[in-house]
């Protein structure tokens, strides 16, 4: 964060420029203060300087003055500076009105001129640049709090739907429309959660192990299945708010699969990973289940991947169902730049 103009501050850097700058004093003091030693450092090696340089120790006292203190505290400085210059080193001691002098005062005038113009520019330029970098942090920050409200808000919405549907599945008497609501309000539940996990990391990016492990552990949880391992590997991949979703839903739809298709009634393992290769990222989830052979038939058409095949169509990825040995391997593999809808392949291999 840039330091408010005006503040001392010391961590190691001594008195902060702007020390002398409120109140307006100190900067006329220290002008006064850097002449003085200038002039008295000037009249001490006067023996010893050759002639032509009557100004020698007093450009940097000007510039000292112009960095810490000012455009009016420098002229100070180069005033007195210039008097006394001409009083006791510039032609016969006195004001001396020359042609020699006036060139050597003109040249005088030259140099402090650009240097104070310079310093004094440069130093203007940092300050409205530090303004507009606090206003850039400012309007960042309300950003992030607006998005993560919006992320709130959007979980919150997200979650009185699945009360509702999980009412409605409760109060109707038919079973497949009790279960096609329950699965509806179980779905959009597990929505709400990642869109409250994506906003709880500030907008920022959701790591890959954390989201699903997450929701991993809820569905082992609800299908009470403590014979089933999973194996989560996400590489250190993050995933961005807008891969969040998608990716964490077919996941959970696959796990879901397997744990109802693949072992029904025996214990089994699934291997989650996530691999980055730069261009494209890919998902594989995989079981030592039954194969394809222990889904159902017509399972290609089912609800759960018909989700999938539209969640990859969101991605602009591609979706494959084969079977592995042992077991079923899905694979999923999307771009990792800014997603296009382009129509993605979803097929049992």
């Amino acid at each position: 964060m840039v330091e408010p103009l005006g503040r001392h501050a010391a961590g190691g850097t001594g008195v902060h420029k702007d020390y002398f700058r409120s109140p307006v004093w100190r900067g006329y003091l220290l002008a006064i203060l850097a002449w003085g030693m200038a002039f008295g450092l000037r009249y001490g090696l006067a023996p010893w300087f050759p002639p032509g340089f009557p100004y020698l120790t007093f450009f940097p006292a000007v510039v000292l003055v112009a960095y810490y203190a000012g455009l009016r505290p420098a002229i100070l400085t180069a005033l007195l500076s210039a008097l006394v210059a001409w009083w006791f080193w510039i032609g016969p001691t006195g004001f001396d009105l020359g042609v020699a002098t006036a060139v050597a005062l003109g040249f005088y005038v030259f140099v402090v001129a650009v240097d104070v113009f310079f310093i004094v520019g440069m130093d203007g330029a940092t300050r409205r640049l530090a303004v507009e970098v606090e206003r850039s942090e400012a309007l960042a920050q309300s950003r992030d709090i607006l998005m993560k409200e919006v992320q709130h808000r959007v979980s919150n919405n997200i979650q009185v739907v699945s009360a509702i549907l999980s009412l409605e599945a409760r109060s109707t008497s038919d079973p497949g429309a009790r279960k096609a609501l329950s699965d509806a309000s179980a779905r959009t539940a597990l929505i709400a959660s990642i869109q409250r996990s994506l906003a709880e990391v500030d907008g920022r990016t959701a790591t890959f192990e954390d989201l699903a492990r997450s929701v991993v552990d809820d569905a082992m949880q609800a299908a009470a299945r403590d014979d089933v391992t999973v194996s989560i590997d996400g590489n250190g991949t993050v995933l961005s708010a807008d891969e969040g979703t998608p990716v964490i839903l077919i996941m959970l739809e696959c796990v879901n699969n397997a744990l109802e298709h693949a072992f029904p009634d025996r214990p089994g393992h699934i291997d989650i990973r996530l691999d980055d290769d730069g261009p494209r990222r890919t998902l594989e989830i995989s079981d030592n289940g039954k194969g394809l052979s222990g889904l159902a038939k017509g399972a290609p058409t089912s609800l759960g991947l018909r989700i999938i095949a539209a969640l990859a169509r969101q991605l602009g990825g591609d979706w494959t169902l084969r079977d592995a040995d042992p077991g079923t391997a899905a694979r999923l593999s999307w771009p990792h730049a800014p997603i296009t809808l382009s129509t993605s392949r979803v097929s049992p291999a």
